[in-house]
């Protein structure tokens, strides 16, 4: 019998794997084994400081994902951001509106996340691309690693550079699966576009994954010996696997049911196997493989674009804002501590997020706080 699986153990040992694996064999890139030894050596530090912090009675989770903007250039079929009111053409409400964190901001919070042993900072939007002056500034922070989520058509020619220099900001390019599936929820001609960047990507020596929308149309496609082997040759270290959430009832039927998720999980397991020179990480099903959802500072936690500090993308309702406070205030939060003493993040379901089908609970959470 397999070990139980641990999803916060895979992802701080499976970066290490691959930077492990990386150091290994880039040899001929010095820019790349260079940073990644030094890496290696940083994250084993962050993980000391977050080990001091459990002996103190605060649990300090290794990752963080923040949403630096509400801009977009895409319009995907089935967004959930824009179904939510999260993403834009251009940068959102004005007038009385939150206003979105400036860099200063965002590079405080940066500060913060490092000093607290958080090493990992995935950078969603929106298109995160759209703000350069906050990527720039996560360059300055060589001690946290930077997973951009993208859609992959904004690297010009300075961001290549940038991310030449700054090996520690790592794009995740988003894709659907083959080009007809892609094209078809994220525009025309936007898969030759991603495999062009990805091309560009791997000619430089840049280190980048790939994030994939998994429904139940396209769950054969995206698990196929074939897919993931593309991936892998054209130079993707890392593939996130995300369940689909429904933006309405119209659109349930795209989400996986039991059956479907069991059959996910096996066929990870599979590519796990075959693919040890991937890092592939399935969400929400391994949470719930690892004993329930790892959101609300379980695991991670998320801060929108205007600093609101919230559970995880899928629930985006907050008590309290970056901008007024310190990460370390946000962890403990009301709310959050709210939902970890409830069981609302171990609780079964039968969509992609166990807080997303709790959404009356969360909000009366929100309103009557215990």
């Amino acid at each position: 019998m397999n070990a139980p699986f641990n999803l916060e153990s895979y992802l701080v040992n499976g970066v290490e794997k691959v930077v492990s694996g990386i150091l290994k064999t880039t040899l001929h890139n010095p820019k790349e084994s260079g940073f990644m030894a030094r890496y290696a050596a940083q994250s084993r530090r962050a993980g000391k400081l977050r080990e001091a912090a459990q002996k103190e009675g605060q649990h300090i989770p290794p990752f963080l994902i923040a949403s630096i903007t509400t801009q977009c250039n895409l319009h995907c079929k089935g967004c959930y951001a824009r179904a939510n009111h999260s993403c834009y053409d251009d940068h959102g409400p004005t007038g009385n509106a939150p206003q979105l964190l400036r860099a200063d901001q965002w590079e405080r919070v940066f500060r913060q996340a490092a000093d607290l042993g958080i090493g990992f900072i995935l950078l969603a939007g929106g298109e995160p691309f759209v703000r350069r002056d906050v990527l720039t500034i996560a360059g300055e922070y060589p001690d946290i690693l930077f997973p951009v989520f993208t859609n992959g058509t904004m690297f010009d020619l300075d961001y290549l550079d940038l991310l030449d220099r700054k090996r520690n900001i790592i794009p995740i390019i988003s894709i659907e699966g083959g080009q007809k599936t892609t094209d078809a929820r994220r525009g025309a001609g936007i898969y030759q576009r991603i495999h062009s960047a990805m091309r560009e990507l791997h000619n430089r020596g840049l280190l980048f994954g790939a994030s994939v929308t998994v429904t139940k149309r396209n769950l054969d496609e995206v698990l196929s010996d074939s897919f993931i082997n593309e991936l892998s040759a054209n130079g993707c270290k890392a593939i996130v696997y995300v369940e689909y959430v429904p933006i309405d009832h119209q659109t349930a039927d795209l989400a996986l049911d039991d059956q479907t998720r069991v059959l996910m999980a096996q066929r990870l397991d599979d590519a796990r196997e075959s693919h040890s020179e991937l890092l592939m990480v399935s969400f929400p099903g391994d949470e719930k493989k690892s004993g329930g959802c790892l959101a609300a500072g379980r695991g991670f936690f998320h801060i929108n674009a205007f600093g609101g500090a919230e559970p995880c993308p899928f629930s985006p309702y907050s008590d309290i804002n970056v901008a007024d406070t310190s990460l370390l205030e946000a962890l403990q939060s009301s709310l959050f501590q709210n939902l970890q003493r409830q069981g609302n993040l171990t609780q079964d379901h039968i969509g992609g997020c166990v807080l997303f089908a709790q959404e009356a609970q969360v909000k009366l959470l929100l309103k009557n706080p215990l």
